[in-house]
């Protein structure tokens, strides 16, 4: 236990003083806390040596980041764009798939290894998106909306495609015909909670502000639970159970308490990524890495901007759109993990996919700030919370 609250101080202080030199150098806050996981982690001073208490801990700051987006959206409004939601998806799948695929290949991996490869970076990061949005965009605009829509659908995807890549991908056919099935019951259930049990214990308890954020958060977890379950991501139980307290007045008034909470998880979610990175095994991935990153970085937003526009939105509403979501996701370090375990993916190609997608996401976060308003903006017009 005193080696548990060792790391752990070291962990949170050393991300409050890196987050602090970060906010004056105008930089993202993010980056700190990735520094932090770098200089902490094997690759420097090797205090943090297992993230796996440290990744733990960044999985219930994703959960109640999923939990607090589905919070201020209103089952309408997410049924208005579900069909634009899952269009985007689909096309962004396919036009990303072939050109990182053809990469890969000329780098020398197999078809199989080059198509799982693919795969892991044809999403954007629900948490980076959700994170660097303006509390008034997600809640209130367009905008908030559609980018939720289209990240729920890519979850799903993933979802899908863990199926296939992983440990037990033997079994991923039957899985992915009861899939459906589990999703419709989870959130048959998630509605008939909500409206008769948690509803009820709030009235019951809406004096005593403690006991409802408890209430809140005991929601979030439970429906988190019984979709992982049910073998759907934990996330997306997290995100049904806001979306089902969604319909409520109260929804807002939890959502504010509740950020403070959220963001310090969240920071051990961007230290693991930074103690993660071990920058001896990544000496021979380096280039196709950094091709890759540039790749999706450099496309993807044009990509998405001209989809939007294809679609009715207005030019600064898709170049903004496609700006926000021009990065590879979280899911792409869980597939690479996944299809190492399973056999389908060398240490390698593993460690190359894990190394693209941090690169992306580093060079999204430092985008956004330095373009789009987000809570967190390098310059003062920028910052709107």
């Amino acid at each position: 236990m005193e080696d548990t609250f060792i790391v752990m101080s070291a962990v949170v202080a050393c991300s409050a003083v890196l987050a602090w030199l970060a906010s004056q150098g105008r930089q993202p806050i993010l980056m700190g806390y990735f520094v932090g996981g770098v200089l902490l982690g094997p690759a420097c001073l090797g205090l943090v040596t297992s993230v796996e208490l440290l990744h733990d801990m960044s999985h219930f700051g994703v959960m109640l980041l999923l939990f607090l987006a589905g919070l201020v959206l209103h089952p309408d409004r997410l049924r208005t764009f579900g069909g634009k939601a899952v269009a985007v998806t689909v096309a962004v799948f396919v036009v990303t798939w072939l050109p990182v695929f053809g990469l890969l290949r000329l780098w020398g991996l197999g078809s199989i290894e080059a198509a799982i490869g693919a795969v892991a970076f044809t999403f954007s990061s629900t948490i980076l998106v959700v994170k660097l949005l303006p509390t008034t965009t997600l809640h209130q605009r367009r905008m908030g909306s559609i980018c939720i829509a289209i990240l729920i659908a890519q979850d799903l995807l993933a979802v899908i495609v863990l199926l296939f890549v992983g440990p037990e991908a033997a079994t991923g056919h039957m899985q992915l015909l009861w899939l459906p099935i589990k999703a419709i019951l989870l959130i048959a259930l998630a509605v008939v909670g909500e409206q008769y049990v948690l509803r009820w214990m709030m009235r019951r308890a809406d004096r005593y502000n403690e006991v409802l954020v408890m209430l809140c958060l005991g929601w979030c977890v439970g429906v988190a639970l019984a979709g992982s379950f049910l073998g759907i991501p934990h996330e997306v139980g997290a995100f049904v159970a806001g979306v089902t307290i969604a319909r409520g007045k109260i929804a807002l008034i939890l959502s504010e308490q509740l950020k403070p909470l959220r963001d310090f998880f969240l920071m051990f979610f961007f230290f693991v990524l930074g103690a993660g990175l071990e920058f001896a095994g990544l000496a021979n991935v380096w280039a196709p890495a950094l091709l890759i990153a540039a790749l999706i970085v450099g496309t993807r937003p044009w990509l998405l901007a001209f989809l939007f526009r294809r679609l009715g939105e207005e030019p600064g509403f898709s170049r903004e759109t496609g700006i926000r979501l021009g990065q590879a996701s979280e899911f792409a370090l869980v597939i690479a993990v996944a299809g190492a375990e399973g056999g389908r993916l060398s240490s390698g190609t593993s460690q190359l996919v894990q190394l693209a997608a941090v690169l992306t996401m580093l060079a999204s976060s430092y985008i956004v700030v330095l373009k789009c308003p987000t809570p967190i903006g390098v310059r003062p017009g920028l910052q709107r919370d």
